[in-house]
């Protein structure tokens, strides 16, 4: 059976030798539609590292309260706009004045600008930092690490001191890359701050740095950068896991005491739990999964098609080769596997150019928008297992219609 195999390929890469031209194009449009199933797959794997990551530092048991929900309301079949107040920093300050569910730490921010320009020295940046007021409870809340110096404390929040923590780039790339930046002074739009710690690198968002930020206290903040309709964030990190629905409903009901909220009005505001964001992520790659093998499988489709019809033209041609081989006491398995196996590996030869193809696309598509690239080990399994439904499915026929040849007619075909 090995030495019937093995004869069998030998006869496969002769034909295929011989028809090189044909051979190569079919190969070519079998890669396509491989290509573009793991081209995307690649895409969406890298997406949902990149995203999993992000709010993986979060923990599970976190939440934000925020102007608006993250869900679609819909009523009637029709999506409803609903236009919800910002959250105030009386509002906030207020929140977390009256929240206090046990082993609940509150945190209060707001994004002051995003375009800031930092000075060291004689050194500044360009201006596209980004500066957030916060407060003490703001790093651990939202999965961030002081790795160098310390993180803000009480002390620090509640006398509004001129300290200041960082991004990474400052200290890596920036321009405090060549001294030690613990206890420099940088400048922020004319004020000056103490340097007291260097944040863990982050990396990117769709582009955006998130290494290239300044934290300040939050009272700090609002003086220097006042301006009307901020909307404030507020997170909450609940100690242990178990409780985190009960501090939920306990959150849901402190800030519509805070909106005045009578109990038949629908919230003004939105919750989101970190692990419901997990979900929402594991939903949308999961659609666009679905996406790419719908993308995939009618491109495979014409693939097949194009594969099955250049073996029938190959076992058209060559029927004067089955008739010799048949009076010369081939069985039809033989006949068969004959051209089985030369389908199974142009569908192969395909299948392996479309890996290549798809994860190096997805590779440098995932490189250009930030995301953390990983190997598709799941998209490649499926293309082998796609390109072999596919030749098993396009040689069948074609196999069959040798066996079935009639020797004497075969002889006599021109």
């Amino acid at each position: 059976m090995v030495g019937l195999f093995k004869e069998n390929v030998k006869i496969a890469f002769s034909s295929i030798r011989t028809q090189l031209l044909r051979t190569v194009l079919t190969v070519f449009i079998i890669a396509i539609g491989i290509w573009a199933l793991v081209g995307i797959l690649t895409v969406v794997s890298a997406l949902d590292n990149t995203l999993n990551s992000k709010f993986a530092t979060m923990g599970s048991n976190t939440f934000n309260i925020n102007q608006y929900e993250f869900t679609s309301r819909r009523r009637g079949g029709g999506e409803v706009e609903k236009i919800n107040p910002i959250i105030s920093y009386l509002e906030a300050k207020a929140y977390k004045e009256k929240y206090n569910y046990p082993l609940t730490y509150t945190s209060l921010s707001f994004t002051a600008t995003a375009n800031a320009e930092v000075k060291y020295d004689n050194k500044k940046t360009d201006p596209e930092i980004q500066v957030l007021g916060v407060d003490e409870y703001f790093t651990n809340n939202n999965g961030l690490e002081v790795i160098n110096g310390r993180n803000f404390t009480s002390f620090d929040i509640s006398n509004n001191n001129y300290v200041c923590v960082i991004g990474s780039d400052f200290a890596t790339k920036g321009i405090l890359k060549d001294v030690n930046p613990i206890d420099k002074i940088i400048s922020v739009r004319g004020a000056k701050f103490k340097v007291i710690g260097v944040l863990k690198e982050q990396g990117s968002t769709f582009g955006n740095s998130q290494d290239l930020r300044v934290l300040i206290p939050i009272q700090v903040a609002r003086s220097l950068f006042s301006q009307p309709g901020i909307n404030y964030s507020i997170s909450t990190m609940v100690e242990k896991k178990e409780i985190l629905d009960q501090a939920v409903e306990e959150a849901m009901i402190t800030m519509r005491q805070i909106r005045k909220l009578n109990p038949v009005e629908e919230a003004n505001f939105g919750i989101s739990r970190s692990d419901d964001l997990v979900q929402r992520i594991a939903e949308m790659t999961g659609f666009l999964n679905w996406s790419a093998w719908i993308i995939g499988i009618i491109t495979i489709l014409g693939s097949s098609i194009a594969l099955m019809n250049i073996m029938i033209v190959s076992v058209t041609e060559r029927t004067r080769e089955i008739g010799v081989r048949k009076s010369l006491g081939a069985k039809k398995s033989t006949i068969a596997w004959q051209f089985f196996v030369e389908t199974l590996i142009i569908g192969q030869l395909g299948g392996l150019l479309g890996i290549i193809l798809g994860i190096t696309t997805g590779y440098f598509i995932a490189l250009g928008l930030d995301f953390a690239f990983v190997i598709p080990w799941g998209a490649m399994m499926a293309a082998v297992v796609t390109t072999f439904i596919v030749a098993v499915v396009s040689g069948s026929y074609p196999a069959l219609k040798a066996s079935k040849l009639d020797p004497i007619e075969a002889l006599r075909y021109e």
